[in-house]
């Protein structure tokens, strides 16, 4: 009787651990998306504020010129 509340409460047990793994996974993926996703926009940003500055020191040139 003893050996089988032993066993029972180890595959309870082993169950919550399943659990808790698989959960671990799945936000470890959403989190690499997020990254991921932060990451583009993080680029597309840098690649707007390059556009800016080329256009802002085309002006300045320009002026410059007159």
């Amino acid at each position: 009787m003893r050996l089988l509340i032993l066993l029972l409460a180890a595959a309870a047990l082993t169950a919550c651990g399943a659990e808790t793994a698989t959960s671990a996974a799945t936000v470890a993926a959403a989190k690499a998306k997020e990254v991921e996703q932060a990451q583009a926009v993080k680029a597309q940003v840098q690649t707007q504020l390059d556009a800016a500055n080329a256009q802002a020191a085309a002006r300045l040139e320009a002026a410059e010129r007159q």
